[in-house]
């Protein structure tokens, strides 16, 4: 991607949303939403993502587009080079996600091989229970499909994302759309749908704790991909100005519009199931081919959905490896490392290997826990919730005080009516993100 430009608005909004949906909005956000109680939680997620989300998303899209350069060098090239260390930590962060969200990026490409079978449908929910868990818990299986989502997203990189993912967004992200629509109407009209919609609408706050708030602000900044400067590095390939307003808000839109619908999916046929839906990242396996066994031709729309789940996994996983590889490329001090091929390689193998003990984490090495955390738990805990905030802080910190406020007008002042907006998104960059943020980091700190 690295050196072109989106072909189109609509390639590019679809392409970012691609990349901020994934498994933020598919997977993580129905398994988070049961594991802290539901509707409560889900008006924290929509709050953080609206309030908090939005404006850091602008403020990612304004370093992008206004210095035209990646992670390391956008800063730099706005003039202020002390402050690539907020590059840097988005580059770890990226390392990091990368290396155990390839572990169910791969749990997806081994249950799109079990689809083509026809036997998930035919599975009850204790069956599908125990796939899951020998799935997960086997080192092939896991290691396996682990190496296979990081190879084609590699190879995918290596020959250049933007012409590929551009064309084929337009086609998948509608498709993954319309499958959902579909799956959610089957779901809804399950008997004993009903307690699965009062859990996911109806707040309960009796449930909520401080760990739930600040999982709350991970998923916000997970499902959008903020804090790691992949929006920041997809924004500097924007050739015009004057993208940033209309495609932030089309983006945020379409994240909460798949969480909503990934959570209508899955709630009310987990109820009507009778399955707990605080069973954590093994929700999204066992209860979509439960519903889908429910459908005429069920096999084959849990095979394509799972196929869609996959591209909207990839086109995440893509921009995550080419903000580390644009990172060691971009360096001009390291001309050993000009090589971006090479890099691309170097970078996916170091992922692969810091990414096994996770892959691990649900079999041989489950009982490597600290604080009832896993390893897998603490690098999802690790970059979500403490250096995607932190991120996010950041990037605030730099777009409200140290960006240029002329660029900053032009690139956001398109109509009278974005001008009477821009400072409440000044306040919001400047001083309401800030202290939101700190506040939910430091609040846990002080007990449970």
């Amino acid at each position: 991607m690295k050196g072109n430009a989106w072909a189109s608005k609509v390639g590019f909004i679809l392409a970012a949303a691609g990349s901020a949906i994934g498994l933020g909005a598919i997977w993580k956000f129905p398994y988070t939403t049961g594991t802290n109680g539901g509707g409560a939680f889900l008006l924290l997620f929509l709050a953080f993502t609206l309030l908090l989300g939005l404006p850091v998303l602008i403020a990612e899209f304004l370093i992008g587009r206004t210095s035209g350069k990646t992670a390391l060098q956008a800063f730099t090239e706005l003039g202020h080079k002390k402050y690539t260390f907020i590059g840097w930590l988005g580059v770890i962060a990226c390392f990091l996600l990368l290396s155990f969200y390839s572990v169910i990026g791969g749990w997806v490409l081994i249950y799109i091989v079990l689809g083509f079978s026809g036997n998930l449908t035919a599975m009850s929910g204790t069956d599908l229970g125990e796939l899951f868990a020998t799935v997960s818990s086997s080192p092939g299986y896991a290691i396996t499909g682990q190496l296979i989502f990081l190879i084609i997203t590699c190879v995918i990189v290596l020959r250049g994302v933007q012409a590929g993912i551009e064309k084929m967004s337009k086609i998948m992200m509608p498709l993954l759309f319309l499958c959902f629509i579909i799956l959610v109407i089957r779901s809804l009209t399950l008997e004993g749908a009903g307690a699965g919609i009062r859990f996911f609408i109806e707040p309960d706050f009796s449930a909520l704790n401080r760990t739930s708030v600040l999982s709350a602000l991970g998923q916000a900044f997970f499902s959008l991909s903020l804090g790691v400067s992949a929006m920041l590095t997809y924004a500097s390939y924007m050739k015009e100005r004057g993208q940033i307003n209309r495609s932030a808000a089309w983006i945020v839109s379409l994240n909460v519009v798949v969480s909503l619908l990934a959570g209508f999916a899955i709630f009310p046929a987990v109820f009507a199931s009778g399955l707990d839906p605080a069973e954590g990242p093994a929700l999204l396996f066992i209860v979509l081919p439960t519903v889908f066994s429910q459908i005429q031709f069920g096999s084959l729309f849990l095979v394509l959905f799972f196929l869609l789940f996959a591209f909207a996994s990839i086109t995440s996983s893509i921009a995550m490896l080419e903000v580390v590889v644009s990172a060691i490329t971009d360096r001009k001090a390291t001309a050993t490392f000009k090589d971006k091929k090479r890099n691309t390689v170097i970078a996916t193998c170091l992922i692969a290997l810091i990414g096994i003990p996770s892959a691990l984490s649900f079999g041989i090495a489950s009982e490597i826990t600290w604080m009832n955390k896993t390893i897998f738990d603490w690098m999802d805990f690790t970059v979500s919730n403490i250096l995607m905030p932190i991120g996010a802080l950041l990037i605030s910190f730099f777009a409200g005080f140290k960006l240029d406020r002329t660029l900053v007008e032009q690139e956001l002042v398109t109509s009278p009516f974005m001008k009477r907006i821009l400072p409440f998104w000044r306040f919001s960059i400047c001083y309401l993100s800030p202290i939101a943020i700190l506040i939910v980091l430091i609040w846990p700190l002080f007990g449970s």
